[in-house]
């Protein structure tokens, strides 16, 4: 652990809080002096939610509800596992002899939420900053969209902006027992994404897919 942290350049005064981040209530129940990370991770929440926001704030000049949405995007349970597997921090939680596995995308990602907050106790606000912002703004200049629900995300966006949409089969080809269909989206009568697939629901979870793409770019623009 000590050896991560001094690739960003953190020297810890109390290593003891990365370590209870890190741990799972199994592997904290197992050993009886040790914390577990859910105190931690209600702090890091807030604390990765206002970075966020302060960098969305000063970089783009959407209006509040466009940098809700954004901001929704990389403080999520899929952006927060992304980002454990790529710095590397997943193999540092420690579980229970219970719990040997895979872990849970859920733990992993609220895992990472309880070492920012532990960070934030440990070094402050400006360290803790500089950490986040390395890690997570590659993501906010690449556009990554961290979502999977894209149909009832669309739907939302949509909604909210009282905007029309409808999913449209436009070609079906292949036997009846190896069918393909190709779908667009329309929103306002205008093609916002497309997607072929071996069903109806895939189909047009792909072109939905597309269409919030497109959408998150002109809220960047």
């Amino acid at each position: 652990m000590e050896e991560f942290l001094k690739n960003y350049g953190i020297i810890p005064n109390n290593i003891n809080l990365y370590l209870n981040a890190l741990s799972h209530s199994s592997y904290a129940n197992e050993h009886k002096d040790k914390k577990n990370y859910e105190r931690l991770e209600f702090l890091g929440d807030a604390v990765l939610e206002l970075v966020v926001s302060e960098y969305l704030y000063k970089n783009y000049e959407n209006n509040e509800g466009d940098m809700t949405k954004m901001r929704a995007n990389f403080v999520c349970e899929n952006a927060n596992y992304e980002y454990m597997g790529k710095i590397g921090l997943y193999k540092y939680i420690k579980v229970g002899h219970g719990e040997t596995g895979k872990i849970k995308k859920a733990i992993v990602a609220d895992i990472f939420e309880a070492f920012i907050g532990a960070m934030y106790l440990d070094q402050g606000y400006n360290v803790v900053s500089k950490f986040i912002l390395d890690v997570v703004t590659p993501y906010i200049i690449d556009k990554t969209y961290f979502f999977n629900d894209y149909k009832s995300i669309l739907q939302e966006a949509l909604q909210t902006d009282k905007r029309s949409f409808s999913y449209d089969l436009v070609k079906e080809s292949g036997p009846s027992h190896d069918k393909t269909f190709e779908i667009v989206v329309r929103i306002d009568n205008v093609i916002y994404g497309k997607g072929i697939a071996g069903s109806k629901k895939e189909a047009e979870r792909l072109a939905a897919k597309e269409a919030l793409k497109k959408l998150a770019k002109k809220e960047y623009e």
